[in-house]
């Protein structure tokens, strides 16, 4: 099979589809693999090294597009990527579609087949999504700490306390990867950390982090109030490809104190905040009745390097079968499949659009 890796385009991104050695187990697998030039630089993997490993390197997008039977990204098209996608072509990449109608009606029309990374899932989990969670709860807390500070027109506030000073109050809203992540983090630093998740096997594990960590149910009332009183509100709330829930109203923002801090994970899938709208990293924050939100939309992209290494090696089992001749038998694979050939083929999706 023709596999194409073109450079990610959003702003700041610097994640590459997947790294060299990853390609080298393709190119043995007898696969072609191309790589638009300097995919890779920004995570730290220079042109030569894919070379010294079978990858062709070609000099544009349109070239990748052009030619490949299979699209490997990190982001969901956007810009013109969407038109250069044609109809029997395969596309496996986070989609996040329940969050863009443009780019899910774009996509219908170029007839491609495309596979999400986030709606893949096996063993009872999201095995694609799992290590950019990780990232993006653990960068949740540090870019929230960060922004708590005076500077950033922050509330002043060390984030883990010290001696004869209060600990920051850090509420996360789900207790999956990114808010486990984010709750394990916010714990070590010190802070008073309260985990509103449903599911009590969550709740037990969120509890043996420390002392300093509480996890409640999260009745609308309780969640209300411990928002009020957060310095730092991280969303996590994930339906696999579904648009997130909303469970922090405008009105519960309004009522947290100044200078505090909204961080929503969630973002990709809408948001789970009602005052969440995505950004990026040229621009990453706005305010809300002065309290500073963060909500940019490819967090993960801050650590290119960590980060492309760690969905490689999450990718590569999948993505071998998928170049395979009879994916379309892989039941793992077919049920991530959210739209092919001009229709909308994911639960979710469908009833959300149709």
């Amino acid at each position: 099979m023709k596999i194409g890796i073109p450079k990610e385009i959003k702003p700041l991104e610097g994640r590459v589809g997947l790294v060299p050695e990853a390609c080298g187990e393709l190119v043995k697998s007898g696969h072609r693999v191309m790589l638009e030039q300097g995919a890779g630089l920004a995570s730290g993997y220079a042109d030569r090294r894919y070379h010294d490993l079978g990858v062709e390197i070609v000099g544009d997008a349109e070239t990748v597009y052009r030619e490949a039977d299979l699209v490997i990204k990190v982001k969901e098209p956007s810009g013109p990527e969407p038109g250069m996608l044609r109809e029997g072509q395969l596309l496996f990449c986070f989609l996040h579609l329940a969050a863009d109608e443009g780019l899910t009606r774009r996509l219908l029309a170029s007839g491609v087949t495309g596979i999400g990374f986030e709606t893949l899932e096996a063993h009872g989990g999201l095995p694609i999504l799992a290590p950019m969670s990780d990232i993006a709860g653990r960068l949740a807390v540090q870019n929230g700490a960060i922004l708590l500070h005076h500077q950033h027109q922050g509330k002043g506030l060390l984030l883990g306390g010290l001696p004869a000073a209060e600990r920051g109050h850090v509420v996360i809203l789900g207790g999956g990867q990114a808010g486990g992540n984010a709750a394990q983090l916010a714990a070590a630093m010190g802070a008073r950390v309260t985990v509103f998740e449903r599911q009590r096997e969550r709740m037990g594990r969120m509890r043996d982090l420390g002392d300093n960590v509480t996890a409640l149910y999260p009745y609308q009332d309780a969640v209300g109030e411990a928002v009020a009183r957060a310095d730092l509100l991280i969303g996590a709330v994930l339906i696999p490809g579904a648009r997130a829930p909303k469970i922090v109203s405008r009105q519960q923002i309004g009522r947290m104190a100044p200078g505090s801090v909204v961080v929503d994970i969630s973002v990709d899938q809408g948001g789970c905040i009602e005052t969440t709208r995505p950004t990026n990293y040229l621009d990453p924050t706005y305010q809300v009745d002065e309290v500073t939100h963060f909500c940019v939309s490819n967090m993960p992209g801050a650590v290119p390097r960590s980060a492309s290494q760690a969905l490689s090696a999450a990718m590569i089992p999948y993505l071998k079968r998928l170049a395979g001749p009879d994916w379309q038998g892989d039941s793992q694979l077919q049920s991530a499949v959210n739209l092919t050939a001009g229709e909308l083929i994911y639960p979710a999706l469908r009833e959300q659009y149709l």
